[in-house]
């Protein structure tokens, strides 16, 4: 609860199952003036609802003024029930109707209905983003997702507009320059995934068939100025192949009337499941030549949107302990589809490199948490949309379907949609029906598994004979003190080989040997491997069936530096990069060696999106791992190095786009920065190379980061693209100029004015912590500790949050700066949970570093 606002604001479980004790909702109709302006529309809701006699309990509506509030026909004193949060409803009736009339904020946070304007035109367009408190912001709602109900939304709005709703959208009735859009009943839903897209949206039509032979229409949308980018027909057919399979595996044909999909401004996700009505971050409109990997994360998003359409929409989490179902399911589901029916073949050696890596890295943070999360509040769950949530829980389902079988879990999958369709679940329900399914008995497994934090680590122990041949093979498995937890895996172990060898050419490195086991305690014997020759390599965990870390024996490591590049497979190969990668974060291995092994195989790498992640681990490495009095050093020949790899790389080819925006990033010497100009300029570039307006403001990034280009270079680039985009880019541009006024400057207008959009807030922090020199850093350390208590408490979850972890001081990797942050911990005491555990995790984020640092040393 943050400190200056309303208790209400922060609804606990205990009284979301008091008030579902009391209430049954029967309908909502909902009607919207959005013709009054710029800061706030009218909003009328009349609510329908049983309830326990003689009652009392409150309705959530987050207003700018209540004008009236009726119940049962008797008008209540609106300033006495009202606290612009909460609506008190005394004495409660058997069937009761309630009327509140009031005018609720536009939003610029991307929370409740967010208002932008498009620079371009300045037309205004409208979105909601309701998920998980903020359906709340537009109408009066039982804010809570077990308390299902039909939605009738009336809007009125400008008669050029566009309005979307999770019903199919109706005629308007046009009355001078405004109509109004009378929309059917939703079928029974949770507030949360009730929507409104509103403004002069253009789009693209399609339909499907679906299982049961019915006609869906779908739909594409974005802004005017983007709708030339706008790949409509590969969206189509990535939603028409989800369709195919989830309908196949689900057993369910799919339960609402339409499928939109809406590109819209200033998102903060990635996408949201509405019924009916997905939105997703406008950046997957593709207005120039982005990575294979960008292309792929969206179709992974595509899929995962539309897994909730059943998982998550037809049927709903009761309360939101179980948000990580939601989740991890809708992950894991979008995986598998992409692999099994869609172009994305290789999507779980996607998932391996970035969901899994995630989830690592959040299991090894101080506040890592079981995956069943105890949720408490609507803070406790907004703090949860993490790693957990999302990326071990898909892990872990991935487990499950490996250890009861794919047929069967899907069987049971198919039981309970059949059962619980348009209802609320716990995960017990699930559990239930795959355990009918699949005739396991689950109790030890959910402990195990979803109960308890932490993860696993593997290594092999292999002893052999003067010939080579094994004599003891066995899979240790360890867990850290503070989550000490030993869990049985469905694992496999592959050897790899050297194949196709000649004079000129090493072979590629094949697997020749798998088996696959179960693996449990802290010692499991493979007896079945001995007898056999020890191959070139052994890799634990081969398939990323298993959810834990894994070590690679010292003669398969030795191996695998030199061969990396050889594997035949991107899974395996990608196994063996995590390795790599775990050990030089946990300070197993100096991070220097990691560079050197990325920088000898990241060239050979044929999938985008591992490339991606390699990039991103690299240059993490080099900023925090690398010792202090290597780092400037590594960081030249680095870029170089990734200077080098773009001009050997094919010809406009993806690997070489990344390469050249890598280098750009890490350009710190006079000569780097030349070849950037050169880049700026048009000419002096690899082969191939086409520098697109997205490409442009990267490389002029990095010059105004390296001192070579400054505020009237960054205004003339902004005049060759007044887009959204642009300003966002010179925003973050301006926000990296290399000066203690220009960071000052950037900090009055995040921390202190503290009221631009989230966008602009988002590349504004991206660009004051771009700095070559973290010196320009270290003025606002006691600046941040004075200021980030007073900012959880006056802006929302969404701003504050950002603030709060992008300003963090991380890249100032000493014991001062742990010792600052355990002053402000001390002092902040156990009041704010949810601010105490992002600051716990980026202190984390130094201790790391620093134990890193010493191992690289």
């Amino acid at each position: 609860m943050s400190d200056n606002q309303p208790s209400g604001m922060n609804l606990t479980r205990a009284e979301a199952r008091e008030r579902a004790g009391i209430v049954a909702v029967d309908s909502y109709h909902v009607t919207l003036d959005l013709t009054r302006g710029d800061a706030v529309f009218s909003s009328t809701t009349v609510v329908h609802f049983r309830a326990t006699a003689g009652a009392s309990t409150f309705i959530d509506a987050i207003t700018a003024t209540v004008h009236s509030v009726t119940l049962n026909g008797v008008e209540l004193d609106a300033a006495e029930v009202s606290d612009g949060v909460r609506i008190q409803l005394p004495t409660l009736a058997l069937t009761n109707i309630l009327t509140v009339v009031a005018d609720a904020p536009y939003m610029n946070t991307g929370e409740g209905l967010h208002r932008f304007v498009d620079p371009v035109d300045n037309e205004v367009y409208l979105y909601s983003q309701f998920e998980v408190p903020d359906s709340r912001r537009m109408f009066a709602v039982f804010e809570q997702p077990d308390l299902k109900a039909p939605f009738s939304f009336n809007i009125t709005a400008p008669a050029h507009w566009d309005v979307i709703s999770n019903s199919p959208t109706p005629a308007p009735l046009a009355v001078g320059t405004s109509a109004t859009w009378n929309f059917a009943p939703t079928p029974v839903i949770s507030s949360y995934i009730t929507a409104l897209i509103a403004g002069p949206y253009q789009n693209v039509r399609g339909e499907l068939t679906s299982s049961d032979g019915r006609t869906i229409p779908l739909g594409v949308f974005a802004r005017k100025s983007l709708m030339q980018y706008l790949d409509a027909e590969n969206i189509f057919e990535l939603t028409r192949q989800g369709f195919e399979f989830y309908e196949k595996q689900f057993g369910t044909p799919y339960p609402f009337a339409k499928y939109d999909q809406l590109f819209v401004p200033e998102f903060n996700a990635g996408a949201m499941e509405n019924a009916g009505a997905v939105t997703f971050l406008e950046t997957y409109v593709f207005r120039s030549k982005v990575t294979d990997a960008v292309v792929e994360r969206r179709a992974i998003t595509i899929l995962h949107e539309l897994a909730h359409m059943w998982f998550g929409d037809l049927v709903t989490m009761r309360w939101w302990n179980d948000l990580w179902l939601n989740e991890s399911f809708a992950e894991f589901m979008s995986t598998l589809a992409a692999a099994e029916n869609t172009r994305y073949t290789n999507a779980w050696t996607t998932f391996s490199s970035m969901e899994k890596s995630w989830a690592y890295r959040q299991d090894q943070l101080p506040s890592t948490h079981p995956i069943v999360a105890e949720i408490k509040d609507l803070e406790d769950v907004l703090v949860n949309f993490d790693g957990i949530t999302y990326a071990k829980g898909a892990s872990v389902l991935r487990q499950l379907v490996a250890w009861v079988g794919q047929e069967e879990f899907m069987a049971g999958v198919r039981a309970y949609f059949g059962k619980h369709a348009w209802g609320n679940t716990e995960l017990a329900d699930l559990l239930r029906e795959l355990e009918i399914s699949s005739g396991r008995d689950l109790k030890d497994w959910s402990s195990l598994w979803l109960e308890t934090a932490g993860v696993n680590t593997l290594r092999p122990e292999i002893t052999v004979d003067d010939d080579g041949v094994i004599t003891g093979f066995a899979v240790l498995q360890s867990a850290v003190p503070e989550h000490p937890t030993i869990r049985p895996h469905r694992a496999a172990i592959g050897f790899y080989d050297l194949a196709g060898a000649d004079e000129s050419y090493c072979g590629k490195l094949v697997r020749t040997h798998r088996v696959e086991l179960d693996v449990d305690g802290e010692r499991t014997e493979v007896a079945e491997l001995t007898g056999r020759r020890r191959p070139a390599l052994v890799l634990l965990n081969d398939g990323d069936l298993a959810y834990a870390k894994v070590r690679l024996d010292e003669a398969s490591l030795s191996f695998a530096k030199a061969h990396l590049k050889d594997f035949a497979d991107s899974l395996p190969r990608t196994l063996v990069w995590g390795s790599a990668w775990d050990a030089a974060r946990d300070g197993e291995t100096p991070a220097r060696e990691y560079v050197d092994l990325v920088l000898a195989n990241i060239g050979s790498e044929s999938d985008s999106s591992v490339v991606t992640v390699l990039l991103r681990q690299l240059t993490t490495t080099l900023m925090f791992y690398v010792a202090e009095e290597h780092r400037g050093a590594v960081t030249v020949r680095t870029g170089d190095a990734l200077w080098t790899l773009a001009g050997q790389a094919d010809e406009g080819s993806d690997s070489q786009l990344q390469f050249v925006k890598a280098f750009a990033a890490l350009a710190r010497t006079g000569e780097q920065l030349d070849a950037v100009a050169r880049l700026v300029a048009g000419g002096g570039g690899p082969a191939g190379v086409e520098v697109d307006q997205d490409l442009r403001w990267e490389l002029v990034s990095s010059l105004v980061a390296g001192g070579r280009m400054g505020e009237a270079d960054i205004d003339t680039e902004l005049g060759r693209d007044r887009t959204q985009t642009g300003q966002l880019a010179a925003a973050g541009a301006r926000a990296s100029i290399p000066t203690p006024e220009a960071k000052a400057a950037v900090w009055n207008s995040v921390v202190v004015d503290g009221d631009m959009p989230n966008a602009a807030q988002r590349s504004a922090i991206g660009g004051f912590t771009r700095v070559n020199d973290t010196k320009l850093l270290e003025p606002f350390v006691a600046k941040y500790f004075a200021s980030i208590r007073k900012v959880w408490a006056a802006k929302s979850h969404e701003i504050s949050s950002t603030i709060v972890t992008g300003l963090y001081p991380s890249q100032l990797v000493s014991q001062g700066t742990i010792d600052a942050t355990d002053a402000f911990l001390t002092e902040l005491g156990s009041d704010t949970p949810s601010l105490r555990r992002l600051v716990l995790e980026s202190r984390d984020g130094v201790v790391r570093a620093l134990k890193a640092r010493a191992a690289d040393k």
